[in-house]
């Protein structure tokens, strides 16, 4: 087609229709006006801002099981906190820089627990450090900035239901048992672990119904629960809702089409395993140094091997705290938070990002 020459007539007479000449005329100065400054948005609407963090206090600290803290969260000044939904999470900004996630293990549809959020951490001596530091410095009193609640492991309340914990892992379930009971659910839960007293919320639990719940220990039964054992709870066409170590994600995964359950929704508290990985380098700069990453390691962790002071939260690549800047080469991302527009400004996750075998990454560190 000559995109030069007009269309004919409607009726087929050679000479240009009038209707389609104005249109054309109407589409070339209408098109370009659409992004002029005036007409991108609402001039009387006010621009966006980021939502400000939230200033939350501690109130309140109690063990819940060996090596497990809870504490109550809430604002300085009493008033009611932005309401959440059993899965969703804080994300905290603890007092010396850290970021981290934790689960709200209260109940949102408790009015006097408007007032304050409930988060159960785990020691982790070989962790990142954000662990230890809720142990060891936060007490009552002690303040510090969240992210308003969100969630990612949202609860569907269809009507049975299989909760599959490991250990620190029942923090975002608990929340999501106690609406399963409200609403009158066919509900079972499996709380696994290394020993009865590593399991949090051991008594709460047992309130709810000790009927349902059941606890399951390696200590007990020889070891860890195969996949087959902790599906083996699921009345038939359940839904199951797992949180716990990559291992019993793993086993829970494998078991599924076997089992009588017939959906499976889980959530990880640590990096998924790299399981496909190809091995490839990450230069610190345009000259530095150069680090090879191995097929089964992520480039934050080889990162954090020479920078330890890189900052990180999930390690799932939904957060981007350990966001970097990519100076040249081919990435694979992996990553559920950047749009296309940040990765083409170079934007990188290297928690989960990758790149081809033999690829070189440059990065702006």
């Amino acid at each position: 087609m000559d995109l030069s020459t007009p269309p004919p007539d409607l009726y087929g007479r050679p000479r240009a229709d009038t209707f389609f000449r104005f249109l054309t005329a109407f589409g070339d100065r209408y098109s370009p006006a659409l992004g002029s400054p005036l007409l991108r948005r609402n001039p009387r609407r006010p621009h966006s801002r980021p939502t400000e963090a939230l200033q939350l206090v501690v109130t309140a600290r109690r063990p819940v099981a060996a090596d497990v803290v809870e504490l109550t969260l809430a604002d300085p000044s009493g008033g009611p906190l932005p309401g959440w939904q059993p899965g969703a999470h804080l994300r905290l900004t603890l007092p010396s820089g850290r970021e981290r996630h934790y689960s709200l293990c209260g109940d949102p549809a408790d009015p006097a627990e408007r007032s304050g959020y409930r988060i159960a951490v785990r020691r982790l001596p070989d962790g990142g450090g954000g662990s230890t530091e809720i142990h060891d410095t936060l007490h009552p009193g002690t303040r510090l900035a969240a992210r308003r609640p969100r969630n990612g492991f949202a609860f569907c309340a269809e009507p049975a239901v299989l909760f599959l914990a490991g250990g620190i892992g029942i923090t975002p379930l608990l929340p999501m048992v106690r609406e399963a009971r409200r609403n009158g659910l066919d509900w079972h839960l499996v709380h696994s672990g290394r020993s009865a007293d590593t399991l949090p919320f051991a008594a709460e639990l047992r309130e709810l119904d000790p009927a349902r719940v059941h606890r399951r220990t390696d200590d007990e039964h020889g070891g860890p629960p195969t996949g087959a054992e902790l599906l083996a709870h699921a009345p038939r066409g359940a839904a199951v809702y797992c949180c716990g170590p990559a291992p019993m994600l793993t086993a829970v995964q494998r078991a599924l089409d076997a089992s009588p359950a017939a959906s499976l929704h889980f959530e990880r508290f640590g990096a998924a395993p790299v399981t496909d990985g190809e091995p490839f380098t990450v230069r610190l700069g345009a000259d530095g140094p150069e680090l090879p990453v191995p097929a089964d390691r992520s480039a934050l962790d080889v990162l954090r091997d020479a920078r330890p002071d890189l900052p990180y939260s999930c390690k799932q690549g939904f957060c981007g705290t350990c966001e970097v800047r990519l100076l040249a080469g081919a990435p694979d991302h992996r990553d559920r938070r950047l749009t296309p527009e940040r990765r083409a400004d170079g934007a990188l996750l290297p928690c989960v990002s990758r790149a081809a075998a033999g690829e070189t990454l440059v990065l702006d560190l």
